[in-house]
């Protein structure tokens, strides 16, 4: 797949559509029906669990920050909003993912996180930094122009 495009699976035929990134935005139709394309994925995070991080994180084409949370967190709350907010703005660029850590220990255990919110930026299925704690908008997405 190139970089500059990405697959979609129209939700009604099942037919795959390569969608060119610059035009994500113009609500793509499905190249054999004709019915649109589901594009507004790419406009919120994901929630993954123990097992679906594998196929969600690692093996996305995507680079991805992952937010390692828990309900009862208050800087977890206050990081969750803009978390939403960059997910519009990096859309079809960034995958934001967002695991429980209450409900899903392995992930949490395989990479050690000791406190939350920890956020980890993964790209090629590769970690290629850790950030701990509730940072602001603008150094988050510092942090997320590394990987893009």
């Amino acid at each position: 797949m190139n970089e500059n495009s990405l697959i979609l699976a129209c939700s009604k035929c099942k037919a795959k559509n390569r969608i060119p990134i610059s035009r994500i935005d113009e609500m793509p139709k499905c190249g054999k029906c004709g019915n649109a394309l589901p594009v507004e994925m790419f406009s919120r995070p994901v929630n993954v669990t123990d097992s679906t991080f594998d196929r969600e994180v690692l093996a996305s084409t995507l680079p991805v920050l992952v937010d390692c949370w828990a309900p009862w967190c208050g800087p977890c709350k206050a990081v969750g909003p803009v978390l939403d907010e960059l997910a519009v703005k990096y859309r079809a660029r960034l995958k934001i993912a967002k695991l429980n850590v209450d409900n899903n220990p392995q992930i949490g255990s395989r990479y050690s996180i000791s406190s939350i919110p920890t956020m980890l930026l993964i790209k090629n299925g590769r970690i290629i930094d850790t950030l701990v704690g509730a940072l602001p908008k603008e150094q988050l997405e510092l942090q997320i122009a590394r990987i893009l």
